[in-house]
C-alpha cells in the first residue's frame, strides 16, 4: 500500500477544542481557557501544530458584523504559533445552521440563504487569515454528520474553495467527508480542485472503546468498560448493545476484522490511503483520541497502535485534545501517563 503525500509541518498536532468553539461565551472564560503559556507547553511537546476550532458566533453575531472578542483570540493563536514555532489548521466548527451534534443543523444543506452565509464567513476568514499561509491551513467545516447530503455537500465546498481562491490561489483549504469525517467516507469526496486541497478524516474507531461511559451518546451506559486490545466478537456485541447504528462499519465483512488490536487501523485506513494515493492528495487525521474514563494503561497501547499506522502511512494528524471536553491530555486523568502519550502523538 503506497504512502500519501506529506503534509509538512502538520504531521503531529493537538486540539485546541473548548475555547472559541463548544465553550463558554463568557468574556473571562474566552480570555483564560487558552493563553500564551499553553501555546508555549504544547510547543514543548514537539508537536508541530495546532488545530482550532472556531464557532461561527464566536465570531459573527447574528447580522454577520464581527465579534473583535473572537478573533482576537484567533490573532493571538496565530501570534503565540509563530512565536513558538507552531503552525496552525483554523477549523470551522460550526456555521450556521449547521452543528455536527447529531442532526441538530441539517438544514444548512438545503438553505440557499444558510449556504451564502457560508461563503460569505469563508470570504471573511480569506481576508483576515490567507495572508499567513506559510504557517495557516483554512479547514472548510468540522464533521459533515448525515450520510445522505454527500452530493450536497460536495457541491457547497466546491463553491466555498471558489471563494476562497478568490482570495488566495493557494492557500491550503481542508476538505472533510460525511458521517462524522468518517474515513470511510473520503472516497466520496469529489477529486481535489487543486494542489493545495487537502482531504481530512476522524477517527475514534472503535467507538465503542474511546468513548465507553459517553455520557453525551444516549444509548451508552455510563457505568460501561471495554479493554484494548480485545476479541473482535466481544467488541461486536458491545457495539451492538450500546452503540446500535453508530458503530455500523464495525458490521461491515469488507474489512475482516478479526481482532481489535494491531493490524485494525491498517484494515481501517487502507481504502482512504488507496484512494488519496490514487488522486495524489495529503490525507489528515484532524481528531483522534480516547476519553479520559478508559483505563490509561489501555490508552497507551490504541494510541501506539494508530501511530505506527499514522507514521507507516505518512499520516499527518492532531490529537483531540489539549483541554478539557472529556478527553483533555492535561487532565489528572493523564498524570501518570502524559509522557508516553505526547511521545505518541
Amino acid at each position: 500500500m503506497a504512502k500519501v503525500k506529506k503534509l509538512e509541518g502538520f504531521m503531529k498536532g493537538i486540539n485546541l477544542g473548548g475555547w472559541i468553539s463548544q465553550g463558554e461565551k463568557d468574556p473571562e472564560y474566552i480570555k483564560n481557557f487558552i493563553t500564551e503559556d499553553d501555546i508555549r507547553r504544547i510547543a514543548s511537546w514537539k508537536v508541530d501544530h495546532v488545530r482550532l476550532p472556531v464557532d461561527f458566533d464566536i465570531i459573527q453575531d447574528e447580522n454577520e458584523n464581527p465579534i473583535e472578542l473572537g478573533h482576537q483570540c484567533i490573532e493571538n493563536c496565530i501570534a503565540w504559533c509563530r512565536k513558538y514555532g507552531l503552525n496552525l489548521v483554523l477549523d470551522v466548527h460550526k456555521a450556521d445552521g449547521y452543528v455536527f451534534d447529531a442532526y441538530k443543523g441539517s438544514e444548512f444543506f438545503n438553505d440557499e440563504k444558510l449556504q451564502e452565509k457560508f461563503y460569505r464567513l469563508w470570504d471573511d476568514l480569506a481576508r483576515r487569515y490567507s495572508k499567513h499561509k506559510d504557517m495557516i491551513i483554512l479547514e472548510l467545516l468540522n464533521e459533515v454528520v448525515d450520510p445522505n447530503v454527500a452530493k450536497q455537500w460536495n457541491e457547497i465546498a466546491a463553491k466555498a474553495i471558489k471563494v476562497i481562491r478568490n482570495i488566495s490561489p493557494d492557500v491550503r483549504i481542508i476538505v472533510g467527508g460525511v458521517e462524522n469525517n468518517a474515513i470511510t467516507s473520503v472516497k466520496l469526496l469529489d477529486p481535489p480542485a487543486d494542489e493545495n486541497i487537502i482531504y481530512t478524516f476522524h477517527c475514534y474507531e472503535p467507538l465503542i472503546y474511546t468513548h465507553q461511559g459517553a455520557y453525551w451518546i444516549d444509548t451508552m451506559d455510563v457505568n460501561f468498560r471495554i479493554s484494548y486490545p480485545g476479541p473482535f466478537d466481544e467488541y461486536l456485541k458491545a457495539s451492538k448493545e450500546q452503540l446500535g447504528e453508530k458503530a455500523g462499519f464495525l458490521f461491515d465483512e469488507k474489512f475482516g476484522f478479526t481482532e481489535i488490536g494491531t493490524d485494525f487501523f491498517e484494515k481501517f485506513f487502507k481504502e482512504a490511503i488507496e484512494v488519496a494515493a490514487e488522486r495524489n492528495v495529503t490525507l489528515y487525521c484532524g481528531e483522534y483520541g480516547v476519553i479520559d474514563r478508559a483505563d490509561p494503561k489501555e490508552s497507551i497501547k490504541w494510541y501506539r497502535d494508530i501511530q505506527s499506522v499514522f507514521e507507516k502511512y505518512g499520516i499527518g494528524r492532531a490529537a483531540w485534545t489539549y483541554k478539557e471536553k472529556d478527553f483533555g491530555l492535561i487532565g489528572p486523568a493523564y498524570d501518570d501517563i502524559r509522557d508516553e502519550i505526547i511521545a505518541l502523538l
